[in-house]
């Protein structure tokens, strides 16, 4: 799957279904710089406060009432520009954060190579194994994404929408779980989400014959603000200026 938008079916029948909107984080300057982020608590950008700004326009369309977004700052000040359109507060779940990098932390890609080459290469072949020795597998940070989603879900009345604001892995083991995609089949079949932008997925419609809680489908994934609103963020971001609220 490419990087592009893609929209898939929706669900079928019935009421209208619970949906969550999962979205990304603005840019940072370690995104710029490639450095491995984990629980760094790294700022948003110029460009990732105008990307917020842009990308809460479309975003507050989904009609939230619910807002929910990991602590770490690049994350929460993302989730506050929407919710400060829509006069609503967004709260925080550590349980939401990226995945643990552990030592790989503050470090790019190179450096990391030339430490710790042997992990690379595992998880390269298709292996969860702890990032940076001391951190997480992305089966791990499904488990307490995961979590944090559920609770969400279980306070959120049928028909309404919840925006979850979070991370590049940390969205994708998310939608995985909650679709039931294999994890490491998820890193193949979906791209990483961009620099705010989303995947919407919603409940269907009835519950399974057993009894359990209706499963989710995806309905978009990797939508943004559009190709317009990219093109301004990206040229013209320096000009944007900078802040938490909607200017």
């Amino acid at each position: 799957m490419t990087g592009a938008a893609t929209t898939f079916a929706p669900a079928e029948g019935g009421a209208a279904p619970r949906t969550l909107v999962i979205m990304r984080h603005g840019m940072t300057e370690d995104n710029l710089r490639g450095i491995y982020q984990g629980h760094r608590d790294s700022e948003l950008s110029r460009t990732g406060w105008a990307q917020a700004r842009f990308a809460a326009l479309v975003v507050a369309e989904h009609d939230p009432t619910i807002i929910v977004s990991s602590d770490l700052r690049r994350a929460a000040d993302t989730a506050d520009v929407v919710a400060d359109l829509l006069w609503m507060r967004a709260r925080r779940d550590p349980r939401l954060r990226e995945i643990d990098v552990g030592e790989w932390g503050g470090r790019n890609a190179s450096q990391v190579w030339q430490t710790d080459a042997p992990t690379l290469a595992a998880i390269a072949a298709g292996h969860d194994v702890p990032r940076g020795r001391t951190g997480e597998t992305v089966a791990e940070l499904a488990v307490r994404a995961r979590a944090a989603a559920d609770d969400v879900v279980a306070a959120l009345p049928p028909g309404r929408t919840a925006l979850l604001v979070c991370h590049g892995l940390t969205s994708r083991a998310l939608v995985a779980s909650l679709v039931g995609l294999d994890q490491m089949a998820a890193v193949t079949l979906l791209h990483g989400l961009g620099n705010c932008r989303w995947a919407t997925i919603s409940q269907t419609r009835r519950a399974t014959p057993d009894g359990r809680p209706a499963p989710w489908r995806i309905d978009e994934w990797n939508t943004g603000a559009g190709s317009r609103l990219e093109y301004v963020v990206s040229r013209y971001s320096d000009d944007l200026g900078r802040g938490p609220a909607i200017g």
